[in-house]
């Protein structure tokens, strides 16, 4: 287990855009992470009527950055490639809002394909063991 101490300074996500806040457990492919900050009424992506459910890409977009952080730094680097989403595919989501659930969601993303250019990964969330949220999605890493 990972608090949010270890690793925020890897992700260009910081203060209340960084949405997750512990992560369970991670390996080459795989990462879980949890963040109950859904159902606070400062949420960064919450509007007029609650918060959407379609914010949950980025749940799963900080989860896989996360991830890539991760193994970036398991191979010596401290700081991984930028990375810009450039496409989002098959985002199912099995309710409107996600403000009034009380808990944690569960964030999980399986990284399907990663070279120096950029990566896809699969993401689902998860509530209470119901997946409220799952799709695909790709990054770039543009030259910087």
């Amino acid at each position: 287990m990972l608090a949010k101490t270890d690793w925020a300074h890897l992700i260009p996500h910081q203060g209340a855009m960084c949405l997750l806040d512990v992560v369970l457990a991670w390996d080459e492919t795989t990462l879980h992470a949890t963040s109950a900050g859904h159902a606070r009424a400062d949420h960064p992506l919450r509007g007029p009527d609650g918060l959407h459910a379609v914010h949950l890409a980025e749940y799963g977009a900080q989860a896989m950055a996360l991830h890539g952080a991760l193994l970036a730094r398991r191979r010596g680097i401290e700081a991984a490639r930028p990375g810009r989403l450039v496409s989002l595919r098959d985002l199912v989501l099995a309710q409107e809002y996600i403000d009034a659930l009380e808990g944690e969601l569960d964030v999980h993303a399986q990284c399907l394909y990663a070279d120096h250019a950029g990566a896809q990964y699969a993401f689902r969330v998860e509530h209470r063991g119901q997946v409220i949220a799952s799709g695909r999605a790709a990054v770039i890493h543009p030259d910087v």
